[in-house]
């Protein structure tokens, strides 16, 4: 399975892809270029500019997305640009960001936080539901990888700097967090530093791996399946959509790249699809 460019605009740091259900649509977030991104059903590239930086995005409805800003959850209209506030995040802090998240099955919306200069435990990874904003998990670094298992048993997360990939067992009636996250899988083994994920209909996990240039594919215990190879080397995360969720999207950044390495890998911060033999799972809807 060979990447082909998705779309040709380079992103400093792109992440976030989101495949709209609804929409047939991808959207995807320039965390440091303060944009939110997209291609429409006819191909055409559009993109949003906000006043702060921005990383992730959950659908609530066709045309409003949740969207994860350094200081806030916005009420994001697509049609006209405008936006509310939903709640603070971390707003009282100005040496954090939002970084990775996702809807959780239950409605919820999970989003990480970390420092701008990514320092050392700064961040934390929080739970949106029913109104209320709560810490789940700190103080970490790099969080990424937020995805939950198809059958609401498990939801993951890693911080990318200790390279290791949990598993966080959850409550089926409700989705909190249920006892201890155990250790899932091990990147340092593999000597490969874990950035954002998404889990398929077989609850196969697909990670991609910052400065490795792939996406690795882990079974439903841990073990390595296979790995795709892109044109880029800092790889940022996967999203599955198309009309049957056999194409996997997949962000990649430009940021820290010297002019030397920016020369041999022209397609880095471009954003790439893959044909897979493979189906994702729909992205859940947030519930306000």
């Amino acid at each position: 399975m060979n990447a082909t460019v998705y779309d040709e605009r380079v992103c400093t740091l792109g992440e976030g892809p989101l495949w709209h259900p609804l929409r047939q649509q991808l959207f995807w977030f320039d965390i440091i270029g303060q944009k939110l991104m997209t291609r429409g059903g006819e191909g055409e590239a559009r993109s949003w500019s906000f006043d702060r930086m921005v990383s992730a995005a959950g659908w609530i409805d066709r045309d409003t997305l949740l969207v994860a800003s350094e200081t806030t959850l916005l009420r994001f209209q697509l049609e006209t640009g405008q936006s509310e506030r939903v709640c603070e995040l971390e707003a009282g802090n100005s040496l954090t960001r939002s970084n990775d998240g996702r809807a959780d099955p239950w409605g919820g919306f999970w989003i990480g936080t970390m420092g701008k200069e990514a320092q050392k435990g700064a961040g934390a990874i929080y739970r949106y539901y029913r109104g209320e904003l709560c810490r789940l998990f700190a103080p970490i670094t790099i969080p990424n990888a937020i995805c939950f298992s198809p059958d609401r048993l498990y939801g993951f997360f890693t911080d990318t700097v200790k390279g290791h990939i949990w598993r966080q067992p959850l409550e089926p009636r409700d989705g909190w967090p249920t006892g201890e996250p155990e250790l899932f899988i091990d990147c340092n083994k593999a000597g490969v530093h874990p950035d954002g994920a998404v889990v398929d209909h077989l609850g196969q996990l697909w990670n991609a791996q910052w400065g490795a240039s792939r996406v690795a594919c882990y079974n439903t215990r841990g073990a390595l399946v296979s790995t795709l190879q892109l044109p880029a080397t800092q790889v940022s995360c996967p999203a599955f959509g198309g009309a049957d969720f056999g194409t996997l999207y997949v962000t990649s950044a430009t940021e820290g790249l010297s002019p030397a390495n920016l020369v041999l890998q022209p397609e880095a911060g471009k954003t790439f699809s893959l044909l897979t033999e493979n189906r994702g799972q729909p992205e859940n809807q947030v519930l306000l």
